[in-house]
């Protein structure tokens, strides 16, 4: 097939450093070209693709210095798109619903991968202005607050099956990774270490926005013995942090779409430790790839029972469910149904949730 991939300008595609949409975009597009599909990137210019590349900008957006309006930026790579589209089977957006109005002027054979929180008041009168606009979840817990959208499919995110290794837990420490949001709970994974007596080890990225919630809440907590900040760490890094890692720590505190840390940890064969919130307990299968807790005394007896749990079966379940090669096949299956207008039921709702599940889908566009 001849497939655009859209990504968002705000990270290289792969990141650099961290970026969870742009690193998804990048494992599912070069695992669809090695499954043989003509596969077109548009991303920005200092991506590295076996697919065609065309460069919206430069450079990534987030970390450039001179950068003042980001969203000038995508409308250029909208237009290229748009342009180009008759030289494509299906596009495929991952820049959320920046496109819908063009999308559906044009014709366009097109689905949207949502990768964010959809608990937003302000979203609900655009998906209903929308609501013909096939979409496709992370987790099938990121639908609930739109759960009447028009959800084409559901695929699980997935990870190269070589890009991180298994490791043997031997550093003795907990880790968190990721960003640091008020969301996200780092004062609660500190909390945790700190309680458990284990050294914490901080492998995260700081927004600007956050930048205040950091100096007021975070840094304090930093002088605690055994808690380390590291900053953000490269792809190449990760093996080693997380590999080296007793577990890792999840204590989020809001609906989270899907949590990509959680499969990169179980690539190492590293259990996480994860609070009930959004698609926590989709990704983790307990006892296998970590334990899911619902309060912080829990999270505490957790450190001791995940040093009894099988980092082989951890290995194991990621390759079962969370591998890259499973979710570009997915991908196809609706880029083929998108391609003929023939989006068909292959599977019934509530069976194997790694499965794509048709659930309702009205073709209204135009050429």
């Amino acid at each position: 097939m001849k497939i655009a991939q859209v990504a968002p300008l705000y990270e290289s595609v792969p990141p650099k450093l961290y970026g969870g949409t742009e690193r998804v975009v990048s494992y599912l597009t070069e695992a669809l070209v090695a499954e043989g599909h003509d596969v077109t990137l548009f991303a920005s210019g200092d991506s590295l693709t076996t697919a065609r590349l065309i460069a919206a900008c430069p450079q990534s957006l987030r970390l450039h210095p001179n950068c003042v309006d980001q969203m000038a930026h995508h409308f250029v790579m909208l237009d290229e798109v748009l342009r180009r589209a008759g030289e494509f089977d299906v596009i495929h957006f991952h820049i959320d619903y920046m496109h819908f109005a063009v999308s559906r002027m044009a014709g366009l054979p097109q689905l949207t991968t949502l990768h964010g929180r959809l608990d937003l008041p302000d979203l609900v009168p655009l998906y209903r202005r929308f609501s013909d606009m096939p979409v496709v979840s992370i987790s099938r817990a990121q639908r609930k607050p739109l759960s009447w959208a028009n959800w084409i499919g559901n695929v699980y995110h997935g990870l190269p099956g070589r890009c991180l290794k298994k490791g043997d837990g031997s550093g003795g420490y907990l880790a968190f990774l990721g960003r640091i949001s008020p969301e996200k709970r780092l004062d609660r994974a500190i909390e945790i270490a700190v309680a458990a007596g284990m050294p914490l080890k901080i492998a995260a990225k700081i927004d600007r926005v956050d930048r205040e919630y950091f100096d007021c809440t975070i840094k304090p907590l930093l002088a605690q013995p055994g808690i380390e900040y590291l900053g953000e760490i490269t792809e190449d890094q990760k093996s080693e942090f997380l590999g080296n890692a007793h577990a890792l720590l999840f204590p989020v505190d809001w609906p989270e779409p899907f949590g990509l840390v959680m499969i990169e940890a179980m690539a190492c064969g590293t259990p996480t430790i994860a609070f009930d919130c959004g698609s926590v307990r989709e990704v983790l299968h307990e006892g296998i790839s970590g334990i899911v807790v619902n309060n912080m005394a829990e999270a505490e007896d957790a450190v001791a029972k995940v040093s009894k749990m099988s980092r082989d079966a951890c290995r194991t379940e990621f390759e079962r469910r969370f591998t890259a090669r499973r979710m570009a096949r997915d991908y196809v299956a609706l880029y083929e149904a998108i391609a003929g207008n023939n989006l068909q039921t292959n599977v019934s709702e509530g069976q194997e949730t790694d499965a794509i599940v048709r659930v309702q889908y009205s073709r209204v566009m135009t050429a």
